[in-house]
Order: structure tokens, then C-alpha cells, then sequence
């Protein structure tokens, strides 16, 4: 009898420890965004006019823990109509791997949902996160 209200307390415990945690999120501003390189394209070029919502824009490269994720989007009277991935985690097999297996269908969410708010790739949450800011600030710049 005791073993069992010991084990339904710890239990117990361990649940509404779990239940308290909060996700993490990274910050809204962009805090882990790395400068522009002198060898990346310019933040923000055009094809067309930025007041149309018609054109490529660059978004800023952003750092992640395995390396920097950079995207274009292209952009046809402001909906999406591509998106090319200019920098991504490179440094070793399991980077190429993951970024392989992420980036296409990072993309394909992105064409569908027509905007940042897209769902992270299992396994890959941070070149998702990367992404999904670079992408985020090209948006920003061609509404700008």
C-alpha cells in the first residue's frame, strides 16, 4: 500500500511538472540574425517594384547552431510563387543530410501556406527556425 501512494505521487508530480513547462520560442525580432556577408546578396533586391508586392526579395541570413539559412522569394502581385534557398547548413554529411531532407519541403509548406507560417520539420527545428525568420524578414521587405 505505501509503494503505491509513493508511486502515485511521484507520478502525479511528474505530470504537473511536465504540464508547467512552457515551449521554447525563439524571439520575435530576430535576435539570432547574423549581418549580411560580403559575399550574400544584398538584403531586399528587386526584380520589380517593392509597392506592387511584385518581385525577388533576399531575406537576411540568419544564424543557426549548425550554420546560417538564407532564402528569396519571389513574389507575383504579393503571393508567393518561389522560394530559393541561398545558404544552409553545410559543414558535414549530417548538415547536407538534414538540409536535404528539410529545405524542399520547408518550401513546399511555404507555397502552400503563401506566407511564413509554416510548420517546422521534424528533426530539423533549426534550420526550420532559420528558415522561417529569413523568409519572415523577405516578407517584411517586400511589404515595406
Amino acid at each position: 500500500m505505501r509503494r503505491a501512494v509513493l508511486a502515485t505521487t511521484g507520478i502525479s508530480a511528474t505530470i504537473v511538472a511536465l504540464l508547467a513547462l512552457k515551449p521554447h520560442q525563439l524571439p520575435a525580432t530576430g535576435a539570432l540574425s547574423s549581418p549580411p556577408s560580403a559575399s550574400s546578396p544584398a538584403p531586399g533586391t528587386t526584380s520589380g517594384g517593392a509597392s506592387t508586392g511584385t518581385g525577388t526579395f533576399t531575406g537576411e541570413p540568419v544564424a543557426t547552431r549548425y550554420g546560417p539559412v538564407q532564402v528569396a522569394v519571389t513574389l507575383s502581385k504579393g503571393r508567393i510563387t518561389a522560394v530559393k534557398v541561398l545558404r544552409a547548413p553545410d559543414q558535414n554529411g549530417r548538415d547536407r543530410q538534414v538540409a536535404a531532407y528539410a529545405l524542399p519541403r520547408l518550401t513546399q509548406e511555404a507555397l502552400g501556406a503563401r506566407s511564413a507560417h509554416i510548420d517546422a520539420v521534424s528533426g530539423a527545428s533549426y534550420t526550420s527556425q532559420g528558415y522561417i525568420q529569413s523568409l519572415q524578414s523577405a516578407l517584411d521587405q517586400a511589404h515595406a
